[in-house]
C-alpha cells in the first residue's frame, strides 16, 4: 500500500507497525484525568455462583456509554493546530462514532462519522445528537471505513482509526491502570476484543504493573478476527454478518494492535471464543443479577465465564471489562428472550385439545396450577388430521427453569394424549463447541492453574 492510496493511514502502516508502550499509557492517563469518567470496579453479585471473586469494570458509565471515549479524548488532545483546524473523520458501528462526536464537539474540532447502514438505531441517533456530521454508508465497517478515508483525503481531515491509532491504544490502556489501582491483587482480566485496541492497551498496562496477572481476549464465534489472525500469524479478513456483539464486528484487526498483542513478547495469555447464545445469556444475567444494562460486546467476558470456558479461574479475583451499554431496545428484547430460552425459562410445545366448552381452559388451568405463565398461544385447525373437533395449540410458556419445564412436560403428557415437546435437557453442549484461541504466553500457566 502506497502513501497516495485512499486506504493508506500513516498511523496504521503495515510496513511500520507501532507497538504500544506503558510509558505512553501512563502519560495518557494523566492527560485525560478529569475529562473521562473514572469508572467503578465493583464485586459482582454472581461471584458466588461462579465460584470466584468477580469484579465488573463499568465502562458503560462513560458519558456516551462506552470505553471508546478514553482513546478518542487522548488522540484529540494530541492533535496539532492544523489537524484541529481541518478536523477528524471516523468510521464506526456506533460507540467510537459517539465518542468522536461528543469529544470533538466539546473541544470545538470539526468531525464527520461514517456508519454502516445496518448500524444500531440507538447508536445512530446518539451519534447524530452529539454533534458530528453523520453519514450512513456501506453494508459493513470495511466499506464505511473506505468512504471515511476518501472524505479524509478530500477534505484534508485526519482519519481517526477507532481501534488502531497509536494514541487510541494508549487511551484504552488507561482502563488497565485503573483496574490495578482499584484492585492491586487482581489475578485475571477479561477484555472483549474487536479490532484489539482495548485488549492491547490493557494487556500492556497490566503486564507492566503486575506481570503474573493473566490477560484473556474474548471474542464471539461470529467476530473472532483476532483469534484467526493469531492462528495464522498474520492479519486476515473475516467475513462478518450480523452479531449480537456488533461492537466487536471488525473484519480485520488493527496493524498496531496485532503487532502489540502477538509480540514478542506476547502479552495476552489466551484468546477465547464464546458462542453468541452465551452472550445473550450474559446480557440477561447482568440485567437480572447486577441490574446493569450492557450491550452484547460488553457482556462477552461474563459470557465466557458462565459458559465454563475458564475453569482455571475458580477461586481467583477476576475482572471483566463491561465495555459499553449502548444496546437498542429491539436487540435487548431478543437477547433477553434468547437467554431465557437457553436456560429453560421459555419453553414451547404443541398440544392437541378437544374443541369443546372449557377445552382450552383446561389446558390453561393446568399450566396455571403449576406456576407457568402462558406467553403465546397459537391455534391450528386446518392442518389437523383425523378428528375435526380437535385443535392443535402451539404454546410458549414461561417457567422457573429446566426442572420446572420437565414437570410441566410430564403433566401435559398425562392429561392430553397428543402433544409434542422438544428435548428438555439442561445441556451446555447443546450449543456449538466453543473454540479456544491460540495460547500466546511464553509460559502458559493460565491453563495449568486449575486449583
Amino acid at each position: 500500500m502506497k502513501p497516495d492510496d485512499i486506504d493508506f493511514d500513516e498511523y496504521c502502516d503495515p510496513y511500520n507497525p507501532r507497538k504500544c508502550e506503558y510509558e505512553n499509557i501512563l502519560a495518557a492517563s494523566r492527560r485525560i484525568v478529569g475529562q473521562i469518567v473514572r469508572t467503578p470496579l465493583l464485586q459482582a453479585q454472581m461471584s458466588e455462583n461462579l465460584g470466584m471473586d468477580l469484579y465488573l469494570k463499568q465502562e458503560f458509565l462513560q458519558f456516551t456509554g462506552n470505553f471508546k471515549e478514553r482513546g478518542v479524548r487522548n488522540t484529540l488532545l494530541l492533535l496539532n493546530d492544523e489537524q484541529k483546524k481541518f478536523g477528524v473523520v471516523a468510521a464506526s458501528w456506533g460507540n467510537h462514532g459517539c465518542a468522536v462526536s461528543y469529544h470533538s464537539t466539546q473541544m470545538g474540532i470539526p468531525s464527520i462519522v461514517v456508519m454502516p447502514l445496518l448500524a444500531a438505531v440507538t447508536k445512530v441517533n446518539n451519534c447524530e445528537k452529539l454533534g458530528a456530521k453523520l453519514i450512513l454508508f456501506g453494508d459493513n465497517i470495511t466499506e464505511a471505513k473506505h468512504h471515511a478515508m476518501t472524505i479524509a483525503k478530500e477534505k484534508k481531515m485526519m482519519y481517526l482509526n477507532g481501534f488502531d491509532h497509536p494514541h487510541v491504544l494508549e487511551g484504552q490502556g488507561t482502563v488497565g491502570i485503573e483496574i490495578y489501582e482499584q484492585l492491586p491483587e487482581v489475578d485475571a482480566v477479561l477484555a472483549p476484543c474487536g479490532g484489539g485496541s482495548l485488549l492491547a492497551g490493557v494487556a500492556v498496562a497490566i503486564k507492566h504493573l503486575k506481570p503474573d496477572t493473566e490477560v484473556y481476549g474474548i471474542e464471539t464465534d461470529k467476530t473472532c478476527s483476532m483469534t484467526e489472525s493469531l492462528k495464522k500469524n498474520e492479519r486476515v479478513f473475516l467475513p462478518i454478518d450480523s452479531s449480537i456483539a456488533d461492537g466487536l464486528a471488525v473484519n480485520k484487526v488493527g496493524v498496531n494492535t496485532f503487532y502489540t498483542i502477538k509480540g514478542p513478547p506476547p502479552i495476552v495469555d489466551k484468546m477465547v471464543v464464546v458462542n453468541e447464545d452465551w452472550v445473550a445469556r450474559a446480557v440477561m444475567r447482568l440485567v437480572e443479577e447486577e441490574k446493569f444494562v450492557v450491550e452484547g460486546s460488553g457482556a462477552t467476558g461474563v459470557a465466557a465465564l458462565i459458559a465454563g470456558l475458564l475453569p482455571n479461574l475458580k477461586g481467583k479475583k477476576v475482572v471483566c471489562i463491561c465495555t459499553g451499554g449502548n444496546i437498542d431496545t429491539t436487540t435487548m428484547a431478543r437477547a433477553l428472550e434468547r437467554g431465557m430460552a437457553s436456560e429453560g425459562r421459555l419453553v414451547k410445545f404443541k398440544v392437541t385439545v378437544r374443541e369443546r366448552p372449557a377445552g382450552l381452559a383446561e389446558l390453561c388451568g393446568l399450566l396455571s396450577s403449576m406456576g407457568a405463565t402462558v406467553r403465546d398461544c397459537l391455534p391450528e385447525r386446518a392442518w389437523i388430521k383425523g378428528d375435526v373437533y380437535s385443535c392443535e395449540f402451539k404454546m410458549t410458556v414461561e417457567t422457573k427453569g429446566w426442572s420446572h419445564a420437565e414437570e410441566i412436560e410430564e403433566a401435559v403428557k398425562k392429561h392430553f394424549k397428543i402433544c409434542f415437546f422438544p428435548e428438555l435437557k439442561e445441556k451446555t453442549n447443546n450449543l456449538p463447541t466453543p473454540r479456544r484461541g491460540p495460547c500466546l504466553a511464553a509460559n502458559p500457566v493460565c491453563m495449568q492453574k486449575n486449583t
